[in-house]
């Protein structure tokens, strides 16, 4: 008898061993390229002299603080009630004008709905400078075509700046849809705008809407910054007020805690109208959506989806019955528009206030750029600092958020009472804006960018550990099932299944957070926190300094378009 060997690899007898995969060249980049982008946060921090040092100091700077400070106040009934509807009113409208004007771009930028390339990248340039420009410098610009007191310029920023996000997610939304409807009506002769109209919207109306009540409930947030731009309501009483410290910083931190009510409840009221006007049911992932399973309890809405196929005939379709879900919705779609028409007319806009020899001389101010009297290294310091900003927040944010996000999923948390307490947090994180973070912390810790550190890393958390707890809750269970069979423990379980599954949705979330910070940064100059920022609103507030913040601006996108590039570069080798 003669003996056989085996080498590995060979198949003579028994069974080969299974080669291992080989490591994709993009995957190799893509991780060396995380590793740099780490490092660099991690270097930020230390020069941004991020220590426990200076946080103790900082404890004994507003330890001073509250003591020189007034006792908190808050305005008259009267002024308050002014003051909030202001306020709404120019958030209302102007995501109501970028929602509107949002849709022709989309249908643009839109894959699958775009008429030419020409076109879609036409789309989606314009949706990157509208989200790359800051709204308060937009509102200062515009400003100088009103009268004083205006909200015009307000209602104009908010609705500029918010076209960038709504037209982004919209074509998003139209590049998924179901092709069946929109390729039946063409086939029957129908024209581009019936295509549109009857195959496209339909379909994306749900989620236009859900994306516009998203923004409503980011400009609430970020109106407070219109008021350093002159524009009425909450934001400028408390930029007032500031403007007087110590002794107005009481009544400044009365209206900072208005406008934390008020965040939390248009959240409320946002889900609660995506609740009725669309006819979804609450799925507990945010405050409101349990408020509302409570208020309705185990009622259900019967939809498309519950109908048998029998049901859904032509004769039945023409002639619905009023039940209690359509006319739910009906109401609340009436609701809907009536909040609309309440916003404008609480906007107090008046075609009075524009100044027009002044228009066109104030749009030709800002060109050409030019740096004026600042030199290569300045703005390239001021870059430097911004970006360090916005990875040190993010860095910062990023370990916090792994933490709340995934004690706030379902599948991850203890009990119900952990996942609903952290889902508070959040939602308390989300509620307080990073400016009035900002204006608090430099004035306990100075000027410079460690306070724009801190107040970009604390409004984060409540960003992003929504989408990671969101997306920890979507994945398959199947896997945490399999390693739970063995005896893992939770720790276990969370290492091997949940985040493993969940890390294209991490690292897609993480660099959206970052992609933020880049331009919140810059906003937050306009308080002292350094940066490219400071120059940018030093430059918008006069006429002849226009040409440079066109070239601030331009920095801006491109420090965008770069970062939106590595991120989309990522998550198309990690999907």
């Amino acid at each position: 008898m003669t003996a056989t060997t085996t080498t590995p690899g060979s198949a003579t007898s028994g069974a080969a061993l299974p080669r291992r995969p080989r490591i994709s060249t993009n995957k190799v980049i893509a991780g060396a390229v995380i590793v740099a982008m780490a490092g660099f946060a991690i270097w930020s921090l230390a020069q941004i002299d991020f220590s426990l040092y200076n946080f103790q100091r900082s404890m004994l700077s507003l330890a001073k603080t509250i003591r020189l400070m007034d006792p908190i106040s808050f305005p008259s009934v009267p002024d308050l009630v002014y003051l909030i509807s202001l306020t709404l009113g120019v958030v209302i409208a102007g995501t109501v004008v970028a929602a509107v004007i949002s849709m022709p771009i989309a249908y643009l930028a839109a894959a699958n709905t775009a008429p030419n390339r020409t076109s879609r990248v036409i789309g989606r340039a314009i949706g990157v400078i509208t989200r790359a420009v800051p709204d308060v410098i937009l509102a200062m610009a515009i400003g100088l075509m009103f009268t004083l007191g205006a909200t015009w310029a307000g209602v104009l920023a908010i609705g500029f700046h918010s076209i960038g996000m709504i037209s982004k997610l919209f074509a998003d939304a139209i590049e998924q849809i179901d092709e069946g409807p929109r390729l039946a009506i063409r086939a029957a002769g129908g024209s581009k705008a019936q295509e549109f109209w009857s195959g496209v919207f339909p379909q994306v109306f749900p989620s236009w809407i859900a994306t516009a009540l998203h923004r409503f409930d980011i400009n609430v947030r970020g109106s407070v910054i219109l008021g350093f731009a002159g524009v009425g309501g909450l934001g400028y009483r408390m930029y007032i007020d500031f403007q007087q410290f110590p002794q107005g910083f009481g009544p400044a931190l009365g209206i900072a805690i208005v406008i934390f009510l008020l965040c939390v409840a248009t959240e409320l009221v946002s889900s609660t109208i995506r609740v009725r006007l669309l006819g979804a049911q609450p799925t507990r992932r945010t405050l409101g959506d349990a408020l509302m399973r409570q208020t309705r309890g185990r009622r259900k809405t019967t939809t498309a989806a519950t109908l048998s196929t029998a049901d859904l005939t032509v004769e039945k379709a023409m002639r619905r019955p009023w039940n209690s879900s359509r006319v739910s919705s009906t109401v609340w779609g009436w609701v809907g528009i009536l909040v609309v028409i309440g916003g404008f007319a609480m906007s107090r806009l008046d075609p009075n206030q524009i100044m027009w020899k002044y228009v066109w001389s104030t749009i030709m101010s800002f060109w050409p750029p030019s740096t004026g009297a600042y030199d290569t290294q300045t703005f390239v310091t001021a870059i430097v600092q911004t970006l360090q900003m916005a990875f040190a927040a993010a860095l910062l944010t990023f370990l916090v958020s792994l933490v709340f996000g995934s004690l706030a999923a379902r599948n991850i948390a203890p009990n119900g009472w952990v996942r609903g307490a952290f889902r508070v947090f959040l939602v308390i994180f989300r509620g307080v804006p990073e400016l009035v973070l900002a204006i608090v912390l430099i004035i306990i810790t100075g000027l410079g960018p460690q306070a724009g550190v801190l107040a970009l890393a604390f409004g984060g958390v409540g960003l992003l550990g929504k989408l990671i707890a969101d997306s920890f809750e979507e994945v398959d269970a199947g896997p945490e099932q399999a390693v739970r069979a063995t005896g893992a423990g939770r720790l276990q379980v969370f290492g091997s299944a949940t985040l493993p599954q969940g890390l294209p949705s991490l690292l897609g979330n993480t660099l959206y957070l970052l992609d933020t910070n880049i331009r919140s940064a810059t906003v937050l100059g306009i308080v002292g926190a350094g940066g490219i920022g400071f120059y940018l609103t030093v430059s918008a507030g006069l006429t002849k300094t226009h040409p440079v913040v066109s070239a601030i601006i331009g920095i801006i996108i491109a420090m965008v378009l770069v970062v939106e590039g590595i991120a989309s570069y990522l998550r198309s080798v990690f999907k």
